[in-house]
């Protein structure tokens, strides 16, 4: 194997942020916190979810919505709504091009 390619790999502590959870391993990840833990210095990575509050793996729905996708999904529906209520179809169309040939043709 080549030398002096690889990446470091360094001690790790994976904290779950929306239940508390922790989890210690070796990763290649660093940050500027660290913790010491049995005289071992460990670097402290934070996350949203893992295996401790996924509902996949818990079995309970939690709901996580960082980005508002909710709230943005529902603006989006609500103008779908609101802009087809608006709209005219397809047979108004015609109906209205039908009854403008039929006026212009008696003409």
């Amino acid at each position: 194997m080549k030398q002096k390619i690889h990446p470091q790999n360094n001690p790790v502590v994976f904290i779950d942020t929306s239940c508390g959870a922790e989890f210690i391993t070796t990763s290649t990840l660093k940050s500027d916190k660290t913790r010491m833990i049995d005289g071992v210095k460990y670097y402290e990575i934070n996350m949203e979810i893992s295996s401790a509050s996924h509902p996949f793996f818990t079995g309970k729905q939690v709901f996580v919505d960082t980005a508002r996708r909710v709230e943005k999904f529902k603006e989006k529906m609500a103008g779908q709504v609101t802009n087809a209520a608006v709209r005219k179809g397809k047979k108004v169309k015609r109906a209205v091009r039908a009854q403008a040939k039929a006026d212009k043709a008696s003409k």
